[in-house]
């Protein structure tokens, strides 16, 4: 039995799932044989988890935060504009990816079924297109509230659907340093503001929505 632990946090008992999931290759059987493993007192993991499964939806939650900690560090971060900050987001969210990689790999491509995998990100969905939200304040101009408010649902559902291609993409991707990753967030980003300009939101959603089921099968 491991030696228990002297501070449990959330994030000790998110690394020490990643580090079971990466040496065993599945996730823990039972919350019971996970805190046996680890040295906790399954009292004290109910404090931050309800579940196994609970834990796992909150790791790419916590790549999330941990993207936002980040940017926040910059001294012009309020200065940038929406697409200044969808680009660096990407960047320092796929880096933090890609340190995680082992895990994600896992995490995503080990399941049978690409629903599966998607389940995983259903609640950093929610998170991802808050800050959608909150960065893209003042980028629709649209007198109407009630178009604004499409547009702007539209807007959400777009970048939710474009970092998932990007995210198909970079799994796949097997160049040095995931440069073409790299390569494809500067250029789809650039393409999506571009066509936004001169194309309705539906549009734009409509063709993302198909791009997303053609990489996903």
């Amino acid at each position: 039995m491991a030696t228990k632990i002297k501070e449990i946090s959330a994030a000790s008992i998110t690394e020490m799932y990643i580090h079971y999931c990466l040496e065993h290759n599945e996730n823990p059987k039972s919350v019971y044989l996970f805190c046996k493993r680890n040295g906790i007192v399954e009292k004290e993991f109910y404090t931050y988890f309800s579940s196994i499964e609970a834990i796992e939806k909150s790791v790419f939650i916590s790549f999330h935060k941990l993207t936002l900690e980040l940017m926040s560090k910059s001294t012009d971060a309020d200065l940038l504009s929406f697409r200044e900050k969808l680009l660096t987001y990407y960047y320092t969210f796929f880096e933090i990816l890609t340190a995680n990689r082992s895990y994600v790999v896992f995490a995503l491509k080990g399941d049978k079924t690409r629903l599966n995998g998607l389940m995983k990100l259903k609640e950093f969905r929610s998170y991802f297109k808050s800050f959608i939200t909150a960065s893209s304040q003042g980028y629709l101009k649209v007198k109407s509230e009630r178009i604004q408010k499409l547009q702007q649902n539209g807007l959400e559902e777009g970048a939710w659907i474009q970092l998932l291609v990007t995210l198909r993409f970079w799994l796949d991707d097997e160049s040095v340093g995931f440069e073409k990753t790299d390569l494809f967030i500067e250029k789809s980003i650039r393409a999506t503001f571009d066509l936004i300009d001169i194309t309705p939101l539906e549009s734009v959603v409509d063709f993302g929505k198909f791009l997303i089921k053609e990489k996903l099968r």
